[in-house]
């Protein structure tokens, strides 16, 4: 009997961890289609610097699956793989840089998805994630508006 008792237990436990396993999936899957498309940077900062308005103004992101492009005046910045984990609080996002001045290297950050508005922070490379969205030593900060979802595109 006490067997039997066990198995029912574990056999609950493990249908818990599918479910919610299941609905963190989702919630990545959801956020990851809320974040494809073309974007254009609202706001910037960098080591607790506003970013000048000549250059925030060149500055692009268009996400298509999990690479992400950064543009700055319609040439590649950076390109990374993203990662992104909705059940944290804040959400978190990961940058595996594939080209630009950190190439091969990760970056570390947290996010916040609002309708047409994607708002990141991130640490220098190799840093510890950011625990809120501020400027500072280290930090990058930056608001995005979306322009164009990915079915949109031609």
């Amino acid at each position: 009997m006490k067997c039997m008792k066990k198995l029912f237990l574990l056999t609950i436990a493990i249908l818990i961890v599918s479910l919610v396993r299941a609905a963190d999936d989702e919630s990545v899957k959801r956020d990851l289609a809320q974040l494809q498309g073309e974007w254009m940077m609202v706001s910037g900062s960098a080591d607790g610097q506003p970013m000048p308005e000549e250059m925030r103004k060149g500055m692009e992101r268009v996400c298509k699956g999990d690479e992400l492009t950064v543009l700055m005046n319609n040439r590649v910045f950076m390109k990374a793989k993203i990662t992104i984990d909705p059940s944290k609080k804040p959400k978190t996002i990961d940058y595996n840089m594939t080209e630009g001045f950190s190439k091969g290297k990760k970056q570390l950050g947290i996010y916040e998805l609002n309708g047409n508005t994607f708002k990141a922070c991130f640490n220098s490379p190799g840093a510890e994630r950011p625990t809120e969205f501020k400027a500072g030593d280290g930090l990058t900060l930056s608001e995005w508006k979306r322009q164009k979802p990915a079915a949109e595109k031609k």
